[in-house]
């Protein structure tokens, strides 16, 4: 049964319930992933979703930041979650669907401005939470699995608008790409979207900054899809619908799908 997963980097999805409807109405993916939900789990507008033929919810929140939701039409078990680098904030959710698949929603720390753990605690903890992240998908293998979430890496130089102008700023520096790898490598997780799009220059986030974020076209791939390897061969059909980061009173993020024969 082929089923299209999205994931949207939301910021706010109380502000931003409209945008999150609009896209399931339009788009109607089987499951939607959030990050950055900014709201405690029963303020989140399950009620519109459900009208919407989402009628399932696993989340983890916290008022004003953070905050991690699958919403899908299936039903999904709750598949618990982890606080790695134990900063005790809702950054992981995991959900197991009927057919055994287990999907894993992250939205991994910023890491602040100044890419130097020494002068900037919040880069450590980056580092930090990828680091225990590596650690325990090496120690717990992920099987049938979907990783998704906005990870704050930019990992390629054709997933920045300037490699070269970009590499010591944060979500682009090498340490950065060196330990997502690591946790790619660890987990023997597979890059969905670059196996369906491999050449060219791929966004999914332009920042607020921008006067006119579509002529600048200043972006960077920060949120991706992975798969474990073995229903990476499943996955096909992945897009960012970057239309939406055009919406009215947009997130800085564009939705990205992939769709899995399963």
């Amino acid at each position: 049964m082929p089923f299209t997963l999205a994931t949207w980097n939301i910021n706010s999805v109380r502000l931003r319930e409209a945008l999150v409807a609009k896209l399931l109405e339009e788009e109607g993916p089987d499951i939607l992933c959030l990050q950055e939900c900014k709201s405690p789990v029963e303020k989140i507008p399950r009620e519109r979703f459900a009208e919407l033929g989402y009628g399932h919810m696993i989340a983890r929140g916290q008022k004003g930041y953070n905050g991690v939701a699958i919403l899908s039409k299936q039903p999904i078990e709750d598949a618990g979650d982890m606080d790695f680098a134990s900063l005790g904030h809702a950054r992981h959710v995991a959900g197991r669907l009927e057919n055994g698949v287990v999907i894993h929603n992250f939205y991994v720390p910023a890491g602040g401005d100044v890419p130097d753990r020494a002068q900037n605690e919040k880069f450590g903890q980056k580092l930090d939470y990828l680091t225990e992240m590596r650690d325990w998908f090496r120690d717990n293998g992920p099987q049938k699995a979907v990783l998704v979430g906005d990870l704050n890496i930019a990992p390629r130089e054709d997933d920045v608008w300037s490699h070269k102008q970009l590499l010591k700023v944060v979500s682009h520096t090498p340490i950065e790409v060196e330990h997502l790898g690591q946790v790619m490598e660890a987990g023997g997780w597979r890059d969905v979207t670059r196996a369906d799009i491999p050449e060219g220059q791929l966004y999914s986030w332009w920042s607020y900054r921008a006067k006119d974020w579509d002529a600048a076209d200043k972006g960077r791939r920060l949120d991706h899809v992975w798969a474990s390897p073995d229903i990476a061969t499943a996955a096909h059909s992945s897009r960012i619908l970057r239309e939406a980061r055009g919406w009215e009173k947009p997130s800085d993020h564009a939705p990205v799908f992939a769709t899995f024969d399963l």
